[in-house]
């Protein structure tokens, strides 16, 4: 296995074998390279969508490249609402809590729409809370306000993303959770259908698990078939493989072309400086020259020491003990506190793993001694170069916010838009399967 020591040139010039044929099979993606390039066409009856908890755009991008148009885009969050107006130009954008919408306004939103989108936050099937929280708590309305826009609007499907953990959760009626929403949307005359399916398996350079739940009229909802399947190294059981499928996509193959920073550089708007190397790439650079929030943690100098003592598959709490956190106060004394999550060197020749709301501080950067930049989070979700992110890159912690009281200053900023997106590709290949059912 191929380890952080290696020269960055030896990947270079292995991703120039792989191109070859010399080393392992190229990394091919599934789709047209022009996939990502504006305008997006749409051949026939251009199908309606409008998407709720719209987040930072990733399902409605899917649907846009898959030939949908979308119609409304709903979102709370002010900055991630300026991503989608920037980005989603011809589309909608409300920002509003949708509890507070009335159903002459939701249904007035999204009238029109053939399918309705989302993934409302996990607090928002807090049904299944476990200790009971507070009735009166307005996450505990998300889901039905999902549903209440599915009933108002009627649309021929609509689909639902969320986290696998889902499936085990319980209402207080000891009722599985997933049984409950499938006989919500069953209820208002949609048949309904749910798998957990993995990024990876569409093509996203990303370990990412996501339930997918599906609600169709008249006939069964089927999964689209996995594009990419067959293991990168000697582990044949690590991701499982089938013969026909394409090798995953790798993190180095995802990032290796974008511009090279080390930690406290980088820039909002950057040109790109080095070709891209793999089809992967030039899908993403959308025949773009330039990229966006790609600049780098401020890290202090004694972190990125940390970071240089940390192989591929180690996390900061492999440091020598010399180079771990200090206590507050006590310069002297280490820490003690171990963060086993936090700052683990991704493995150049793998998919990334999952990429979370605070992924500024969850992984580094496979050979640079920093975590990744806003835009190879992107890349690893298989957001397009052009895709822009508003807002800061980073926020103050919310519990200080909180303590301090100044909630007004909380929003999503551009390391968790990206994080709790839905990555495009993924919904690409969604979208698809839904145009074939439309049909």
């Amino acid at each position: 296995m191929l380890s952080v020591s290696a020269k960055r040139q030896d990947f270079v010039d292995l991703n120039g074998r792989m191109e070859s044929g010399e080393a392992w099979d190229f990394r091919r993606i599934a789709v047209s390279e022009d996939l990502f390039q504006l305008p997006f066409r749409s051949g026939g009856k251009t199908p309606v969508v409008s998407d709720l908890f719209a987040g930072a755009g990733g399902f409605s991008l899917g649907f846009e490249a898959a030939g949908f148009k979308i119609k409304t885009a709903i979102e709370i969050d002010a900055w991630a609402c300026d991503t989608l107006r920037e980005n989603h130009r011809n589309s909608h954008v409300i920002q509003a809590d949708l509890t507070r919408l009335s159903d002459n306004e939701l249904k007035h939103a999204c009238e029109g729409s053939n399918v309705i989108v989302g993934g409302p936050p996990c607090q928002g099937f807090s049904i299944a809370n476990m200790k009971a929280g507070d009735p009166k708590d307005p996450r505990n309305s998300l889901f039905r306000e999902f549903v209440r826009a599915v009933d108002l609007v009627k649309p021929e499907a609509v689909l639902l993303e969320n986290v696998p953990g889902l499936l085990g959760r319980k209402a207080q009626c000891k009722r599985p959770v997933i049984e409950i929403i499938a006989s919500e949307l069953e209820s208002l005359g949609y048949v309904v259908a749910w798998r957990v399916i993995e990024a990876q398996s569409y093509g996203v350079p990303q370990i990412r698990p996501r339930l997918v739940v599906a609600g169709t009229k008249s006939r069964a909802w089927t999964f689209p078939a996995p594009t990419h399947g067959v293991p990168l190294d000697p582990h044949p059981n690590l991701f499982g493989s089938a013969d026909d499928l394409i090798p995953y996509v790798t993190t180095w193959e995802a990032i290796s072309d974008l511009p090279n920073v080390n930690a406290r550089e980088g820039a909002e708007y950057l040109s790109h400086e080095a070709p891209a190397t793999n089809e992967y790439q030039r899908m993403l650079r959308a025949g773009r020259s330039e990229t966006f929030n790609h600049m780098a943690m401020k890290h202090s100098a004694r972190l990125v020491e940390r970071f240089s003592h940390v192989k591929c598959g180690q996390s900061g709490m492999h440091a020598p003990d010399e180079h771990q956190a200090r206590k507050r106060g006590d310069y002297s004394a280490i820490s003690g506190k171990v963060y086993s999550q936090n700052n683990r060197r991704m493995h150049p020749d793998r998919p990334c793993h999952t990429i979370p709301a605070s992924f500024y501080a969850n992984f580094i950067h496979p050979f640079q001694h920093r975590n990744f930049t806003p835009r190879e989070g992107a890349r690893l979700q298989s957001f397009p170069d052009w895709y822009k992110f508003m807002g800061k890159p980073t926020v103050v912690s919310t519990k200080l916010l909180a303590r301090e009281k100044r909630e007004e200053e909380l929003h999503l900023c551009q390391y968790n838009q990206i994080g709790n997106a839905v990555p495009p590709l993924l919904a690409y290949n969604l979208a698809m399967q839904l145009r074939n059912y439309l049909r």
